[in-house]
């Protein structure tokens, strides 16, 4: 046993390394356990593959409506001038 290190210490990390262990079997465990009935979940829902999930919104068939405003000459010089403005400070 190193001089530095109390026994606490080495009981914490003991108790850790055996925790952890413990949690990856027991995950394992459940993971395997579970495999089959999933199978049986995703091969239904395979064969079911043309009904519509009903969780999911209807979904429209085009966008959303364009707002779309006409300017007028001097909006549109106005524009330009400030599109040339900001170009201009990129240089």
């Amino acid at each position: 046993m190193p001089e530095h290190v109390s026994v606490l210490q080495l009981v914490g990390v003991s108790a850790l390394a055996l925790a952890a262990v413990i949690w990856v079997a027991v995950l394992v465990r459940v993971l395997r356990r579970d495999r089959e009935v999933h199978r049986g979940r995703f091969a239904e829902l395979a064969r079911n593959r043309g009904q519509r999930l009903r969780a999911l919104p209807h979904q429209r068939r085009k966008g959303p409506h364009v707002e779309h405003v006409e300017l007028t000459p001097a909006e549109q010089d106005a524009f330009a001038f400030l599109a040339r403005q900001f170009s201009d400070d990129r240089r």
